[in-house]
């Protein structure tokens, strides 16, 4: 046993140390990665459709939002998208850490998201929209809460990640539904 062994009981530094000089090619994912990374990136990619369809979806409805409250509807539309676009790029830049590839392909981004597009057209409520966000908003939380459990203690970092989406989303369900009671007062919480 070497001198470093002798003064740390909880790891083993030279193990260490030569592991990490095994494998410099995976970068930030060392060895003693607990969870199946395929299966973490999956998850982590299937989050991030579901970030990029609700960027579509605000920049849709900020567009679209018409009537007496639009201004400050769109406006809020707006933070959203801004909001929603910066959770991709931390689940993406997450994904390759891991190993794996951010999947922005286009072509599937709607069969990933566990979140729906929404109404489109011409002559949509206001108050629809704000639903349509809303309960999209409300998806997304209890899926962030499923994945807060599956990286858990295993993977602190993207537990750290995932946490600080969910209180984005948390914000964004919390905000949108003091819209839709103010703009419509029999959608006011009992």
């Amino acid at each position: 046993m070497t001198a470093t062994q002798t003064k740390n009981q909880l790891y083993d530094i030279d193990k260490i140390r030569q592991q990490a000089r095994q494998s410099i090619e995976e970068g930030a994912v060392t060895e003693d990665y607990p969870l199946n990374r395929e299966q973490a990136c999956q998850y982590l990619n299937e989050a991030l459709a579901t970030e990029i369809l609700c960027v579509m979806r605000y920049r849709h409805h900020q567009v679209i939002a018409k009537g007496i409250n639009y201004p400050q509807v769109a406006a809020e539309f707006a933070e959203h998208a801004e909001q929603e676009q910066e959770h991709t790029m931390m689940l993406a830049e997450r994904i390759d850490q891991l190993g794996g590839d951010p999947d922005f392909n286009p072509a599937t981004i709607m069969e990933r998201s566990s979140t729906e597009y929404g109404s489109t057209g011409a002559n949509i409520e206001l108050t629809q929209l704000i639903k349509e966000d809303l309960v999209a908003e409300r998806i997304a939380i209890e899926v962030y809460r499923k994945l807060v459990g599956f990286f858990g203690h295993a993977d602190p970092t993207t537990r750290h990640i995932v946490e600080s989406i969910l209180e984005d989303e948390e914000d964004h369900a919390s905000e949108l539904a003091d819209l839709l009671a103010a703009i419509d007062p029999r959608n006011k919480p009992s």
